[in-house]
């Protein structure tokens, strides 16, 4: 749980969850800081709510007066308070969320945890050894899916009666360092058991192309990070390729190894069930800087390579996935900062 916990020399951090909830909704939940802020709003509580359908979306962005980061005792369990509530994590890992506004408000609590890559040291972070350099942004997901209990209100709403309280299942993110990239993209699904699914972030970093990427099975776990992962100046990139196509609502990505290949599409309806959100810079969050929606259809296949030395691929596996999450940011998204200006 270390790389979740505070980093308290982090020009900006921020925690992201998003709830699936029973009836297909989900909630996008950000808590974001930036402690020096020179121009824009600070400290940021984003709550969306998205019906299955993605439509009517209900969004609140409180830009409020504070949010402490404080550690709350032994294997790096802490809170983040904010007037609104509190997010709490356990040593155990177990998240309690309390917040309430007249608009809306959530208390949950996750049962247990599906870590990146559990076991395994520095892999249960999607970096590995890379979230130990001087990076101007890291990325680390906390867990892929928990169980959460939860009760929400929305009162100008008329929520699905399971959408009240219940069992959802939740995924943590965090992102902190010196700022947002220019561009980035992030893709995030899961199957209806739970039990196979797909999460990659990436862009533009210091003047190159890079992601981080992991598919999750029963039987199959597979990453791919740089130097696999990356694109170098002047379209060097042997082992990636990648398009980003904002008119068309689409992205695919390839990246290889020595032994697999994978191959990602993911394609959103170009009209309706997007929301935006405000993204942290030195000077404060930009406003509308990236846009989610969470009706995107992926598509991967995945490649064995039999013989190490052969250039043979082989395909071992195809997976779809329905109602997963896709975003663009910055330049990647030209829609940015034109609205809440």
């Amino acid at each position: 749980m270390e790389q979740f916990a505070p980093h308290p020399n982090s020009r900006f951090e921020g925690f992201y969850s998003k709830f699936d909830l029973p009836s297909g909704a989900h909630i996008a939940l950000v808590i974001c800081t930036v402690p020096n802020a020179t121009q824009l709003p600070p400290h940021m509580v984003s709550f969306t709510y998205y019906p299955r359908s993605g439509s009517p979306i209900f969004q609140r962005e409180h830009w409020v007066s504070n949010i402490s980061r404080t550690t709350t005792g032994p294997d790096h369990a802490f809170e983040l308070k904010t007037e609104l509530g509190s997010m709490r994590v356990a040593a155990d890992s177990s998240t309690k969320y309390d917040l309430s506004t007249p608009d809306w408000s959530l208390q949950a609590t996750t049962l247990s945890r599906t870590s990146w890559y559990p076991g395994l040291g520095t892999k249960e972070t999607p970096e590995g050894l890379l979230v130990h350099l001087p990076l101007p942004l890291h990325w680390h997901v906390h867990t892929l899916s928990s169980p959460t209990s939860f009760t929400l209100a929305i009162p100008s709403l008329s929520l699905p009666e399971q959408d009240t309280s219940g069992t959802a299942h939740v995924h943590q993110e965090k992102k902190w360092a010196s700022s947002f990239p220019a561009a980035h993209v992030w893709v995030q699904a899961r199957n209806n058991t739970g039990h196979t699914g797909i999460c990659l972030a990436g862009g533009k970093i210091l003047g190159m192309h890079a992601f981080l990427l992991g598919y999750r099975s029963p039987s199959l776990n597979l990453d791919f990070l740089p130097p696999f992962a990356l694109a170098l100046p002047f379209g060097i990139a042997p082992f990636m390729s990648c398009t980003v196509d904002y008119h068309a609502r689409m992205f695919t990505l390839c990246i290889s190894n020595f032994f697999y290949k994978l191959e990602v599409k993911a394609l959103a309806p170009r009209e309706g069930g997007w929301f935006d959100l405000g993204s942290p810079f030195s000077e404060g969050h930009r406003r509308n800087f990236c846009t989610e929606s969470f009706l995107a259809g992926v598509d991967i296949v995945v490649w064995e390579r039999r013989r190490w030395w052969s250039w043979t691929w082989t395909e071992i596996r195809r997976e779809r996935f329905e109602g997963a999450s896709v975003e663009f940011a910055g330049e990647y998204f030209p829609g940015r900062g034109k609205k809440g200006e």
